[in-house]
């Protein structure tokens, strides 16, 4: 079952402009192995703006945006094909945990100009399941004392 969607756009000439002003830009919106990745792509602006991208789809469809989190919180990482994949962390893993949200997928695209991207975010039935298995055991021992 799908939780949300989110999709975003930006124009790389924007990312670019904030790398050269900003030297603070990367280390507070990408964590060490985004990073590395980065690195390995010899700091294209193109891969870097659609790591942007990406982490703000996350963002809509995990149906927050920003406010309560920080960037770093949202990994877009690659696995050994150069698949992106999310990976959540600290106040943003939590919430959605609580709010039974499991796997993301995401997909990055880019242009000349433009890169993009869309995530879909999945409710966890796993999570909801022991959330519910947790509350009816709960609720048997509080009936079982109430018997006797």
């Amino acid at each position: 079952m799908i939780y949300g969607i989110g999709t975003d756009i930006i124009e790389i000439s924007r990312v670019k402009r904030a790398i050269e002003r900003n030297s603070g830009f990367i280390n507070r919106l990408f964590s060490e192995e985004e990073q590395e990745y980065y690195e390995y792509r010899k700091w294209n602006p193109q891969n870097i703006a659609g790591g942007f991208s990406a982490k703000e789809a996350v963002l809509k469809a995990i149906g927050t945006g920003l406010h309560k989190f920080k960037w770093r919180e949202v990994e877009i990482i690659r696995d050994t094909n150069g698949k992106p994949f999310v990976r959540l962390n600290g106040k943003l893993k939590e919430y959605a945990d609580n709010n039974y949200i499991g796997l993301i997928h995401i997909s990055v695209t880019h242009c000349r100009e433009y890169a993009a991207a869309t995530a879909v975010a999945e409710v966890s039935i796993e999570k909801r399941w022991m959330d519910i298995e947790s509350m009816l055991v709960t609720t048997n021992e509080v009936v079982g004392r109430n018997i006797h």
